[in-house]
C-alpha cells in the first residue's frame, strides 16, 4: 500500500456569528493557522521533493497542569481560554482529521452542540482540540476526563462531556498498544454481541481490537496464515546475514497525525525519515544532468498544474477523460520536453505517479485522481526499522484470529450473520465486519446473499484497483551509497517506464544489506508473469550498470523474492485509485452499511480521506469499531437507528448531492432547491449552507455567460474536492418564503447566517440529520426534474412533428 501528504491554506481558528446590533458585540478573535507543511501527492510520489519536517508546535503542558486558569464563569455567548496555544491544538485537529473552525459530520450527528454556528460551537471546537493535542502529547497514557474539568466554566461542562465522548468512542484518543491502554480491555465480553470480522489486515485489527475494547466478542477471520493483509514484512537470510523489508505497505506518511505514528510510539520504534536525495540515472548507468532534471521536474509539475486548470474548464467531460490523456495533450502542444533523455526523464515521473496511485494514468480519472489530497497528513514519509510487521504484531496481539479461513459466502439479515468458510465451516454472529481489498469484491470472490445494493456494486466496478510490484534482493554487503534512501533507473521505452524505475534502500533499517527495486504501471502487469530469475538478473544489470562504472563490483543476491499481488487470491492487487467515470463518493458508498447494521465495511477503499494508505485501512477500522457500537447500542435499548443510516436515506444522501450541483437560488454561501409548486410561498425547501470553505460570488453578480452554465456542475464537483481547505455541509428544511427572504438580507453570509438561527430560528443540521420528512421532498424534487427532463423541448416537437421525407 502507498501512502501520501497537500497543503492546507491558512484557516480561522474560530467563526462565529455576529452579534445582535442591538446588542454589545461579543470578542471574536480569528487566529490564523500557520501552514503545517503539507505536500501535495505529486510531491510526495517517490520522496524526491523535500517534506517540511518536524511538527507543529503544541504546548509542554499536561491535562493535570494548564497552563493558565479558566476564566470566571460569565455569559454563555463568552470565549472560553483554555491555554495559550489555541492555533497549535487547531493544527493537530487538523493533522488529526478535522475542521479548523467547524464540525465534522459525524459530531453533527451525535449532537455535540445544541446548535450548529454559534459560540457554543466555538467552545466545543476549543475543547476538542485541547483534548485531542493533550493525549497526542500523552499517548502512553490512558486521557481521563476528569482533570480537565478545573478548566472548564461550569456552563461548558456539558461540552467537556460531549467532546470526551466523541473523541473516545470514536478512537481519536485512547487507541492502540501503551500499557495503560491495553489493561484498560475487558479479560471477558461485557456485551451479549458478536461480531465477525473478515480480514485481520490493518483494518480488520483496528476495529477488532477497539471492538474487544468496547466489550464485544469478537472472531476474526483470516484467509492465509498470517496477519497484516497487504502489509507484510519479510525476514530474509542467507550466508549467515539477515535483513527484514516490507513487501507491501512499506512508508508510513505524514506523520504530523498518522495514528500508525502513534502506535510507533507507544512501542518505543523510532522512525527514520525517508531522505530528499534522489539520483537519477540513465538506461545506460550514467548519472543525469542535474539541471536537466531539474528543469524536467519543473516541466511536469506546471503540466500537472495545467491539468487542473483544464479540468476546470472542461465541465461535466473532466469526469471521462483521463489524467494520462490530459498530461499526454499538454505535453504535445506545450513543447517543452523535445530531446530523448528529457523524454525518458518525463516518463519517469509519469511512472512515479503511477506507483503513487497503483494505477495506469490511462486509467486514472482528471476529475478526481487527487481528491483525497486536501485530507492528507503532513509531515516527514519515514521507515519504519525492523518493519511495519512489528506495528501489525504488536496490533494482533490477545486479538481472536482463526487463520487459514476463506470467506466464500456471507449470509446476512434481520437475526443476524451467518459467515461461511472453506470447508463449510459456518461463523455467526449478530453482526459482520468485511473487511477484504476492493480485488477479491470486484472479482467476486465472496458471495453475499441477499446480494449487495446495486449502489454499491457500482461503485465497486467503478472505482480502480492498481498494482504495485517489487523485488527484494538481500546481498552479502552494501555497495551503494549509505547517504541516501532511494535512487531511480530511466528507460526508452515509454511502456516499460515503471520497469524497476525506484530502488529503496533498506540498509539502515533492515538491519542488513537490503535493497528494494520497485514496479508500477503496465510494467507491473506484465511482471505478474516474469519468472523471479529473469526479474532478479534484469535488476543486477541496472545495478551493475550504474555502479561498475564507478569502479565498485555488484555482487549476487545471497537471496531475492519478487511479489505477486496482482495473483495473490487474497489481494488481487495493491490499493485502490478513482478510475475515469469514478468519484470521491464511491469510497463513501463502499463504505455504507448494508442490512439495517448487520453488514458493515471497511479497509483502505472505504475512506476518501486516506485511500491507499496504511493508515486509511487502520482509521476505517476504528470508523467502524464505531459505527457498530452505535447499532449495537440501539438495539440493546430495544431502539431503531435513525433511518437516516439506511440504505434507503443514503441513496437520498446520493440524490441530495446530485440535486444541489444545480440549484434552484444560489447567494454567497448558501444554495436552495425548491420543491411544490412555485406559486406556493409554504411549499418546502432545502438549504444547504458551505461552512469552513472558500466563499462564493453571489450567482446574481453579473451576467453568466453560456460556457460558465455549462461548465457549472463541474465546477460545483471540483469545489468540493479539490478546495484546499476543509469544507463543512449544514442544512435545513424551510419554505420558499423563508429562503427568499433570507435571499434579501444584506451584510453577506454572517448577516444571514445570523438571520437564518437567530430570527427565524432554524436549526442547522448534517446531511443525515435532515431526517425522513427531508426524504420525502427530496424524492419530489427529484422526481419533478426527472418529469422536466423527460418533457421535450421546442427542437424536439419540432423535429417530431416533422413529415417523413424519402430520397427520390
Amino acid at each position: 500500500m502507498s501512502d501520501q501528504a497537500p497543503p492546507y491554506a491558512p484557516l480561522p481558528l474560530v467563526s462565529s456569528l455576529p452579534p445582535d446590533p442591538s446588542s454589545t458585540p461579543t470578542p471574536n478573535p480569528t487566529l490564523v493557522l500557520p501552514n503545517p507543511g503539507f505536500s501535495n501527492k505529486r510531491k510526495r510520489t517517490g520522496f524526491r521533493r523535500k517534506v517540511p519536517s518536524g511538527s507543529p508546535a503544541a504546548p509542554a503542558s499536561s491535562p493535570a497542569a494548564p497552563s493558565q486558569p479558566p476564566p470566571p464563569a460569565s455569559a454563555a455567548d463568552d470565549i472560553i481560554v483554555i491555554n495559550r496555544e489555541p492555533t497549535a491544538e487547531a493544527v493537530t485537529a487538523l493533522t488529526a482529521g478535522f475542521p479548523a473552525d467547524s464540525l465534522t459530520d459525524e459530531e453533527i450527528e451525535a449532537g455535540v452542540v445544541s446548535d450548529v454556528g454559534g459560540i457554543e460551537q466555538v467552545n466545543y471546537i476549543l475543547i476538542r482540540n485541547h483534548l485531542l493535542c493533550r493525549w497526542r502529547e500523552t499517548y502512553n497514557s490512558w486521557l481521563a476526563k476528569e482533570p480537565f474539568a478545573t478548566l472548564i466554566p461550569p456552563h461548558c461542562e456539558h461540552l467537556l462531556n460531549a467532546a470526551y465522548s466523541f473523541l473516545v468512542s470514536h478512537s481519536y484518543v485512547n487507541f492502540g498498544v501503551a500499557p495503560a491502554i491495553k489493561e484498560r480491555i475487558p479479560k471477558e465480553p461485557t456485551r451479549p454481541t458478536t461480531v465477525v470480522v473478515i480480514g485481520a489486515g490493518l483494518a480488520g485489527l483496528a476495529a477488532a481490537r477497539q471492538l474487544v475494547a468496547f466489550g464485544f466478542k469478537v472472531i476474526v477471520l483470516e484467509g492465509r496464515k498470517r496477519c497484516g493483509g497487504r502489509v507484510y514484512t519479510k525476514k530474509m537470510e542467507g550466508s549467515g546475514r539477515s535483513a527484514t523489508g516490507d513487501l507491501g505497505g512499506s512508508v508510513l506518511t505524514g506523520t504530523f497525525g498518522n495514528p500508525l505514528g502513534i502506535v510507533a510510539k507507544q512501542l518505543g520504534l523510532p522512525m527514520h525519515k525517508i531522505r530528499d536525495k534522489c539520483p537519477l540515472y540513465r538506461p545506460d548507468g550514467s548519472p543525469v544532468d542535474p539541471e536537466v532534471d531539474k528543469k524536467v521536474e519543473i516541466t511536469f509539475n506546471m503540466l500537472l498544474d495545467k491539468s487542473s486548470n483544464l479540468r476546470s474548464s472542461m465541465g461535466e467531460v473532466a469526469v471521462d477523460v483521463s489524467l494520462g490523456a490530459a498530461l499526454e495533450t499538454l505535453r504535445q502542444t506545450d513543447g517543452g520536453i523535445s530531446t530523448q533523455e528529457e523524454k525518458n526523464l518525463f516518463n519517469w515521473h509519469l511512472a512515479n505517479l503511477e506507483y503513487a496511485n497503483a494505477g495506469l494514468l490511462s486509467r486514472l480519472s482528471l476529475a478526481f485522481w487527487d481528491q483525497d489530497d486536501p485530507y492528507d497528513m503532513g509531515g516527514d514519509h519515514c521507515f519504519l526499522p525492523g518493519g511495519n510487521g512489528r506495528l501489525v504484531q504488536a496490533l494482533a496481539e490477545n486479538v481472536p484470529i482463526v487463520y487459514e479461513r476463506t470467506v466464500h459466502t456471507v449470509r446476512y439479515g434481520g437475526d443476524g450473520v451467518q459467515v461461511v468458510v472453506n470447508g463449510g465451516q459456518v461463523y455467526e454472529g449478530d453482526m459482520a465486519l468485511c473487511t477484504v481489498p476492493l480485488g477479491v469484491l470486484k472479482n467476486g470472490g465472496i458471495k453475499f446473499v441477499p446480494e449487495l445494493p446495486q449502489r454499491k456494486l457500482d461503485s465497486i466496478k467503478r472505482l480502480g484497483f492498481g498494482l504495485l510490484n517489487k523485488v527484494a534482493m538481500l546481498f552479502p554487503h552494501v555497495f551503494w551509497s549509505t547517504d541516501l534512501d532511494t535512487f531511480g533507473h530511466l528507460v526508452e521505452d515509454p511502456r516499460r517506464r515503471g520497469e524497476f524505475f525506484l530502488f529503496y534502500s533498506y540498509a539502515t533499517v533492515a538491519g542488513g544489506p537490503l535493497l528494494m527495486a520497485l514496479v508500477a504501471g503496465e510494467a507491473a502487469h506484465d511482471f505478474e508473469t516474469t519468472p523471479p530469475t529473469g526479474a532478479v538478473s534484469s535488476v543486477l544489470q541496472i545495478l551493475r550498470g550504474i555502479y561498475e562504472p564507478q569502479g565498485i563490483e555488484v555482487p549476487d543476491p545471497l537471496q531475492s523474492v519478487c511479489t505477486r499481488w496482482g495473483t495473490d487470491s487474497f489481494s488481487l492487487g495493491s490499493y485502490s485509485h478513482v478510475a475515469v467515470g469514478a468519484s470521491g463518493d464511491d469510497y463513501d458508498i463502499l463504505a455504507e452499511s448494508v442490512g439495517d447494521g448487520r453488514l458493515f465495511f471497511a479497509g483502505e477503499a472505504t475512506t476518501r480521506r486516506y485511500p491507499a494508505t496504511m493508515h486509511g485501512a487502520f482509521i476505517s477500522g476504528l470508523r467502524e469499531a464505531a459505527n457498530i457500537t452505535v447499532h449495537a447500542n440501539a438495539r440493546v435499548a430495544k431502539t431503531k437507528v435513525d433511518r437516516s443510516l439506511s440504505t434507503n436515506t443514503q441513496a437520498c444522501a446520493t440524490i441530495l448531492t446530485d440535486l444541489f450541483r444545480q440549484p434552484d437560488l444560489e447567494f454567497g454561501s448558501f444554495s436552495v432547491i425548491f420543491g411544490g409548486k412555485a406559486s406556493d410561498p409554504k411549499s418546502p425547501a432545502i438549504l444547504k449552507v458551505e461552512l469552513g470553505g472558500q466563499r462564493k460570488k453571489n450567482a446574481t453578480e453579473g451576467a453568466k455567460t453560456e460556457q460558465n452554465h455549462s461548465n457549472k456542475l463541474l465546477f460545483q464537483q471540483l469545489q468540493s474536492h479539490f478546495n484546499q481547505q476543509q469544507q463543512l455541509f449544514v442544512y435545513t428544511l424551510l419554505s420558499r418564503q423563508q429562503a427568499m427572504e433570507l435571499r434579501e438580507v444584506r451584510g453577506g453570509d454572517d448577516m444571514r447566517l445570523h438571520h437564518l438561527c437567530e430570527k427565524m430560528g432554524v436549526k442547522l443540521v448534517g446531511r443525515k440529520g435532515l431526517g425522513p420528512g427531508a426524504d420525502a421532498v427530496i424524492a419530489s424534487i427529484k422526481a419533478e426534474r426527472n418529469r422536466s427532463r423527460a418533457k421535450p423541448g421546442p427542437s424536439k416537437l419540432k423535429k417530431s412533428m416533422k413529415p417523413n421525407v424519402v430520397a427520390s
